[in-house]
């Protein structure tokens, strides 16, 4: 079969409806064209009937499962006929050879998923509380990952794409909300661990972060929103996957993150500096805190990220398959 692409934007507020228009036209300016743009409507009629009529070369459906970005992606998945899926989000854009990069590692068949580098643009500029390390929380690259072209556990939900037939053999996407991407990535990798998941930097997508986004409140609720996903990743395929990454996350980004924070702040007489150490160390507590947590009630924690499976007790997971 030849390869070629099915993007998928999903899309649920008419607030969003020019970035999405942006979204959609830097889809079909690709130096390789998709041979499907698909937007997904998150149960708004409003906003379904104003992509029907006004969006041309996109088909347009309606999310068909329960509301929430797992139904979203799974109807644009199953719509898709393309032999590969690419995923970005509604307010975000895509470079104009972002295709054509996804495409190049697909040439060894071993390869199941290609991702690329997601760069926040800061609406107002960038916060400067805001500690790099922890871009990741508005969808973006943070500081201390690597941004070589390498095999990853799993790739990003706002930059990323997959063979079709593979995703859909494994059931599409499980939850909706946070690490529905990581926990996709894993169980391919499990059903499959000779296939590869590619990261490539130079396959860029730009992401809006709007300023209404960015406040200490908000940082730290999704630290803590994070840390719960994480808890219900652990069960869902097993403490040791689930974990691998978020192990090196505390144990070299963090320490180096506080020190890069201090230095600026002694040495560079940056006030802000403090308050970026400060916040790595409260973003770090709050998401262990949201761990602990949901581990305490993972039913509900699953729940509120989009699970709607049998009980966490009961699901087998990677780890009681070993025992």
């Amino acid at each position: 079969m030849s390869l070629d692409f099915a993007v998928v934007i999903c899309a649920y507020s008419l607030e969003r409806w020019d970035r999405l228009l942006q979204a959609v036209r830097s889809v079909q300016q690709q130096t390789l064209p998709p041979r499907e743009v698909i937007v997904v409507i998150d149960h708004n009629e409003t906003l379904l009937a104003r992509a029907r009529h006004e969006l041309e070369g996109v088909l347009v459906v309606e999310n068909s499962e329960t509301r929430g970005l797992r139904g979203a992606r799974n109807s644009g998945l199953y719509a898709a006929t393309a032999s590969c899926v690419a995923f970005i989000d509604d307010d975000a854009e895509a470079s104009e050879e972002w295709l054509a990069l996804l495409a190049g590692p697909y040439g060894d068949p071993d390869v199941a998923g290609v991702g690329g580098l997601t760069q926040p643009t800061w609406s107002g500029g960038r916060p400067q509380w805001f500690p790099p390390e922890f871009d990741w929380i508005v969808g973006g690259a943070y500081r201390g990952m690597s941004l070589t072209r390498h095999d990853v556990r799993n790739l990003w939900g706002g930059n990323m794409s997959f063979r079709r037939d593979l995703v859909v053999e494994i059931g599409g996407f499980r939850i909706g909300y946070s690490c529905d991407d990581t926990e996709l990535c894993i169980r391919l990798r499990q059903r499959w661990p000779s296939k590869r998941l590619v990261f490539d930097p130079d396959a860029t997508v730009l992401h809006h972060v709007e300023r209404s986004r960015l406040t200490v409140k908000r940082f730290l609720a999704r630290c803590y929103f994070e840390g719960g996903s994480k808890a219900v990743i652990s069960k869902l395929i097993g403490r040791e996957d689930g974990l691998a990454s978020e192990r090196r996350y505390v144990r070299e980004v963090i320490p180096a993150g506080v020190k890069h924070a201090l230095s600026d702040f002694a040495w560079r007489f940056d006030a802000s500096g403090m308050a970026r150490a400060v916040l790595i160390g409260a973003g770090l507590a709050s998401a262990a805190a949201g761990y602990l947590t949901a581990q305490i009630s993972p039913a509900q924690a699953a729940r509120k990220r989009g699970w709607s499976g049998e009980p966490l007790g009961r699901v087998r997971t990677a780890d009681a398959a070993a025992e």
